[in-house]
């Protein structure tokens, strides 16, 4: 009769010899937080809090810098705009001024090639006559191109086209809010009649800015926009305020901006200085604030979870304490210093566990029910949501792990002793 192979033997019956083992740690695990449901339950409910404001923070992080960005981006990340700032020794007067004018805007758009499109902006302060009322009003003549340049959003009627433009006929567009005070409503200025330096314009439409720059830009509540070549004869003179233009791609803004601040110097005097901007500033400022906010509000929801982290560990440290006797009965009877570290550790993972799922589910529900209350695509990571699910779970066995060793270490016999 052949010898049998004991350790070949061993080794066949070790993984199912292991796998009884664990699955009898994960079963004496559970039945352990069963014993203690509410302690059990308040430490795996400061996990879910933490894993939730995990999930919040990345969504609402998320959403508000989408906001900002295009908040800015309908201001109009692609455009440049220059202007006239004076000499290098300082503002000059008016007579002596080297004013931008529409051949400058002509210049650069034939020698930079990125420029899509481009307008000039003439500003007048001028009281309207609407219906026998002087309003106090800002007159801005502009190219047809402006509508696009500026994001312009016509809310009733038209814009001036260019043949409008070409042969200066006598159109306008006022702002809604000047409509509104002077007219009654969007819809009733269109076709109304107003005078500008006693010069009969036709209103044929009502307009407002894609986002409300709070007055921070060219624009004023009470603004009429008339094309430039009826607000060139107006104001008598061939200089203009502003130059914009539209770039084709945002990743030209920087070379584009100083191709222009090139062509523009090139054509006036040495001494005479231009501001020549574009939005690349503000957007990488705007980013790097929300970036700032998001950490910290990550900081935040983390030290929630290391709160249920410290919570876990306490809650161990009250298990291992409670069940010293058994410990050393498990011990007296064959358990090994694994298999009891192994046990402690999977009640932790099992808080941590149940905690971050009840987080999850808790932080998406409720990030996906703010689209009902916010007029704004709300952005919901899945992403975000499993890695909190995840961190909530390490956070689990490395303050878990801490008992659990000690539990393991512990002196049977000292244990037995225990009352």
């Amino acid at each position: 009769m052949a010898p049998i192979d004991t350790a070949h033997t061993s080794s066949l019956a070790s993984p199912t010899t292991r796998g009884l083992v664990f699955h009898e740690i994960l079963t004496m695990g559970l039945e352990s937080l069963r014993a203690d449901k509410l302690r059990a339950t308040m430490t795996a409910l400061s996990m879910a809090v933490g894993t939730a404001a995990l999930i919040l923070v990345v969504t609402v992080a998320l959403t508000g810098r989408s906001y900002v960005l295009d908040q800015i981006e309908n201001v109009g990340t692609n455009v440049i705009w220059a202007e006239y700032t004076g000499t290098s020794s300082g503002p000059t007067s008016t007579g002596l001024g080297d004013y931008l004018t529409v051949k400058d805007m002509a210049a650069v758009e034939q020698r930079v090639p990125e420029v899509k499109e481009a307008s000039p902006v003439v500003s007048l302060h001028q009281n309207l006559i609407v219906q026998s009322r002087n309003v106090e009003t800002l007159i801005l003549g502009v190219d047809p191109q402006y509508q696009q340049v500026r994001r312009i959003f016509v809310s009733d009627g038209r814009f001036f086209d260019q043949a409008d433009s070409e042969s200066a006929i006598k159109v306008a567009l006022v702002s809604e809010s000047l409509a509104r005070r002077q007219f009654g409503s969007l819809d009733l200025a269109i076709g109304q009649t107003v005078r500008i330096q006693d010069i009969p314009f036709i209103v044929i439409g009502t307009f407002r800015e894609s986002v409300d720059t709070m007055g921070r830009s060219e624009i004023e509540d009470n603004t009429i926009l008339v094309p430039y070549s009826v607000a060139r004869f107006m104001s008598g003179s061939d200089s203009v305020n502003q130059l914009y233009f539209s770039i084709a791609n945002s990743t030209s803004i920087p070379d584009a901006t100083r191709e222009i601040r090139a062509v523009i110097t090139s054509r006036h005097r040495p001494e005479s200085t231009y501001d020549v901007s574009n939005m690349t500033g503000v957007l990488e400022a705007a980013k790097k604030i929300a970036a700032a906010l998001t950490t910290i509000l990550l900081l935040f929801a983390a030290v929630t979870l290391i709160a249920g982290g410290v919570g876990i560990m306490n809650i161990m440290w009250a298990t291992v304490h409670s069940r010293i006797h058994e410990i050393g009965v498990r011990k007296a009877i064959g358990a090994t210093r694994r298999a009891i570290m192994l046990q402690f550790l999977c009640e932790a993972l099992y808080v941590a566990v149940i905690g971050g799922l009840a987080g999850t589910v808790v932080g998406m529900a409720t990030s996906m029910s703010m689209r009902f209350f916010i007029d704004y695509h709300v952005y919901v990571s899945v992403v975000s949501a499993a890695i909190a699910f995840l961190v909530c779970c390490l956070i689990g066995v490395v303050f878990g792990i801490t008992p659990a060793q000690n539990a393991s270490r512990l002196d049977p016999v000292e244990c037995l002793r225990h009352e």
